[in-house]
């Protein structure tokens, strides 16, 4: 009888634990986003790890790349991937994924409680944004020094695009 107790109060405190982790990221977040909106430079350097993130996208880059069109991508990739990196960390570029989330200029950005409903505890201990409730991951973020950082992007590369 003991048993059963345990294991649901283990259960129930594990649940407990990603929500409070999902709501300290949401607070992070929803300062990204702010800045993101915002155009603010500093801002968003403060909520992205700009090396990890630049990883992130090169080996996406690199991989989706060698996947679709073989032995030529994987002479050219990686130059085209670090060029991408570098170029496409930048607020303006995430603007157009946060308007996948309904985020524009106009709309006003919800509160950390919302946020948190959209962030997933992955096993890592890291917390990533979805679209859909059990949909994949698409911004990936790693508490660093106490503050949640965008460290990975898992959405489509073709959604990080240049404002021209």
């Amino acid at each position: 009888m003991r048993r059963p107790i345990l294991i649901a109060l283990a259960a129930a405190s594990l649940a407990a634990c990603a929500s409070m982790q999902r709501l300290d990221a949401a607070n992070d977040v929803h300062a990204l986003l702010l800045a993101i909106r915002d155009d603010d430079q500093q801002a968003f350097d403060a909520h992205v790890d700009r090396p990890a993130l630049k990883r992130a996208i090169e080996a996406t880059i690199e991989q989706r790349a060698s996947k679709r069109y073989g032995d030529i991508a994987s002479l050219l990739a990686p130059g085209l991937a670090e060029f991408a990196g570098d170029t496409l960390v930048q607020p303006g570029v995430f603007k157009l994924v946060a308007r996948q989330y309904g985020y524009s200029d106009q709309a006003r950005i919800p509160g950390p409680m919302a946020i948190a409903g959209a962030l997933k505890p992955l096993p890592d201990g890291r917390v990533c944004a979805v679209k859909k409730k059990d949909g994949p991951c698409v911004l990936v973020f790693t508490k660093e020094q106490g503050v949640w950082k965008l460290t990975g992007f898992e959405g489509q590369i073709s959604d990080l695009r240049l404002k021209l």
